[in-house]
């Protein structure tokens, strides 16, 4: 990755859906940015949180989910999540996309391990 490097923050809940499908939103976020070239994403579910809409957000009785709070982590170079964002953005009608400054300090690769 070559500078200005950025860091994706995407922010949704576990029981949103892709359009009118039953496909997990953060499933088709990453699939789209598969297929959009970007180098990598990561999906992490939250355990509590609540958004701008003030409304709670946590694991429900006996661990059913009660709409818990999921974040998607992109690490890219700005000009390739700059060019994803029109087609990122009505993905994500209830939630936030957040950009932040980065720098890379290593990227390990399998098999790299200087041989």
């Amino acid at each position: 990755m070559n500078p200005p490097v950025k860091m994706m923050l995407i922010f949704v809940d576990e029981t949103d859906t892709l359009g009118g499908s039953r496909v997990p939103l953060y499933e088709g976020i990453v699939e789209f940015l598969l297929h959009a070239g970007i180098s990598g994403a990561t999906v992490h579910t939250g355990i509590m949180g609540f958004g701008a809409n003030r409304q709670m957000h946590r694991k429900g009785l006996f661990g059913v989910t009660d709409e818990r709070p999921v974040t998607i982590t992109v690490i890219e170079e700005e000009a390739k999540l700059r060019a994803v964002l029109p087609k990122l953005r009505p993905m994500v009608s209830e939630g936030l996309v957040f950009l932040v400054d980065g720098e890379v300090l290593h990227v390990g690769l399998r098999g790299d391990a200087g041989e």
